[in-house]
């Protein structure tokens, strides 16, 4: 059985976590992410990527603990202790989630049940997060059992939710619904209904946007935050001037002076 399963809609392609029956993320499931992901950010027919659960109520329940607890175990049996001056090494789950965040492609998760932990991680480097509301959690509950979020979540959701809310709820280890998650900035929406036809809807409408200006707008605006606005500011006049001279920003420019097209959506 393949864990990860991928359709195919025109330009947008569905990927989905299939772990039964936990729906937990773990080395084999990484694994077959690793080569989906590389693939469908290698094949230029994709535009949209969007991620999903295949099980009811699951979107990626968290890291299974159980890999977790043996690689402490193995570890600690051979002394090995950890400072940061002598950092970790990345994971391939952490250069997957480098990926997406930085990939050129619009990467939407559609939330169809938990996703906490390791599974929010994920959700948190995707682009657009829609959660489907229902009576489950979203989240970083690692302090719960003595750890933290290994996989960029005490950094992420800080970026979304400001410095204290994210003090708050990765202290206490505090779980939220879809509804609290978007009231605080950790979802950009909670939907009644399938969450996959509202992502559909999104990432339709995103892959029929010129690639190359989808490409140039994430790139800058996923940078922002890390780069002096002095050096933001050139970048960003550089690569409108690019668009500027494409095709696709000639010949749009050219129907909109020519009134064949509107500038709003």
């Amino acid at each position: 059985m393949s864990l990860i399963e991928i359709e195919r809609r025109d330009a947008v392609a569905i990927v989905r976590f299939n772990n039964p029956p936990k729906g937990y993320m773990n080395a084999a499931m990484v694994g077959e992410l690793d080569a989906a992901v590389d693939g469908l950010l290698a094949d230029e027919s994709v535009r949209v990527l969007v991620f999903t659960g295949a099980l009811n109520g699951v979107f990626i329940e968290h890291y299974d603990v159980s890999e977790l607890l043996a690689l402490s175990e193995k570890l600690r049996a051979k002394g090995t202790t950890f400072s940061l001056d002598r950092p970790s090494p990345e994971s391939a789950y952490h250069r997957i989630l480098t990926r997406l965040e930085t990939a050129p492609k619009p990467v939407i998760a559609a939330i169809n049940g938990t996703a906490m932990g390791g599974g929010f991680e994920f959700c948190m480097a995707c682009d657009i997060r829609l959660a489907e509301r229902g009576p489950y959690w979203l989240g970083q509950p690692e302090i719960n059992i003595g750890i933290l979020a290994g996989a960029g979540g005490t950094q992420r959701l800080v970026r979304l939710v400001g410095e204290a809310r994210a003090l708050e709820l990765s202290l206490l280890g505090r779980t939220v619904s879809p509804d609290e998650a978007a009231r605080l900035g950790m979802v950009h929406a909670a939907v009644d209904g399938p969450v996959l036809d509202y992502a559909m809807t999104m990432a339709k409408r995103l892959a029929a946007q010129p690639p190359r200006a989808v490409a140039h707008i994430k790139r800058l605006v996923r940078s922002a935050t890390e780069t002096p606005l002095s050096q933001g500011l050139v970048n960003e006049r550089t690569l409108f001037m690019d668009l500027a001279v494409s095709d696709d920003g000639h010949r749009l420019m050219g129907e909109f002076v020519a009134g064949k097209r509107t500038i709003r959506d």
